[in-house]
């Protein structure tokens, strides 16, 4: 598991769409199976019986709430740059998570960061996004509830890299790589292997390739039709294939990653050494 740092952003909008992997939509419905944790506070904010289900833009604009609730709130340098966004990947041979554990790393990540104060009441708003294979987003407003502006801690890289290392253990994944690798880099040709390879990589792109089209058209449905009288049966079955298709899409990715092996040119015979007969 490695985390990164992006740049902080003036808005959500570009690192929301960055985790989604699409542009936002006024349209889509990002169910529990994508948006799979988030700040405490948020249950205040959805009135019983209301519409669980938010669009992407609507999660854009609850993240930019802040700068309107306090508009003077800024960093001590003067910058407004608000929209913290950090992710964390999985090795490419790891198990699927479930939504549980996603949830789990997400409010481990954002407590190392320091965005969630559990007990205190002035943390940030946060969400956390899992919508793409093996990645989860993490995106937040620095600018916290009572108004002052979170600094987040200098050593935040070191925080976050030592909370993925204890998540790694708690969870049983594939420990990320410490140290440079040696292993020598051998152009060859292109296989029949690389090809295929090539093929199921573009079937599972999560920007442009044909099965994210397809869940995101699903994903959009269920939400127009959960919105319908008596309908919630059918919106739950279209979000079930809509996981579906992720994991199809997971399982070609990883399909792709084995087709793709590095492969040792083997060393060649050494000289033979054949005595000479003295006349």
């Amino acid at each position: 598991m490695i985390p990164r740092m992006l740049e902080r952003t003036h808005t959500p909008h570009d690192p929301l769409a960055g985790a989604l992997g699409r542009p936002l939509s006024p349209n889509d419905g990002l169910t529990q199976y994508t948006v799979v944790a988030h700040w405490p506070g948020l249950d205040h904010f959805a009135l019983d019986g209301e519409q669980k289900t938010w669009t992407s833009v609507q999660w854009a604009e609850h993240l930019e709430d802040p700068y309107l609730e306090h508009p003077f709130a800024a960093s001590p340098d003067g910058d407004r740059r608000a929209i913290l966004h950090l992710d964390v990947r999985l090795h490419p041979d790891d198990r699927e998570l479930t939504a549980s554990e996603w949830a789990e790393t997400a409010h481990r990540l954002a407590r190392a960061a320091g965005i969630e104060n559990p007990g205190t009441g002035h943390g940030c708003r946060w969400i956390a996004v899992q919508a793409q294979p093996g990645r989860l987003d993490l995106i937040a407003n620095l600018i916290r509830l009572d108004g002052a502006w979170h600094a987040p801690p200098a050593d935040i890289m070191r925080r976050l890299t030592d909370e993925a290392r204890r998540i790694e253990q708690d969870l049983r994944l594939i420990p990320a790589r410490t140290g440079p690798t040696t292993r020598p880099v051998i152009r060859t040709a292109p296989t029949a292997s690389d090809q295929l390879a090539s093929v199921l990589a573009q079937l599972s792109d999560e920007q442009v390739g044909p099965l994210a089209t397809v869940r995101g058209l699903v994903e959009h449905t269920a939400y127009r039709i959960a919105r319908q009288p008596g309908a919630a049966g059918t919106a739950h079955g279209l979000e079930l294939i809509a996981r579906r298709l992720h994991a199809i899409q997971q399982d070609l990715d990883s399909t792709a990653a084995c087709l793709v092996q590095p492969r040792v040119t083997a060393a060649p015979p050494a000289p033979r050494h054949t005595a000479r007969r003295s006349l």
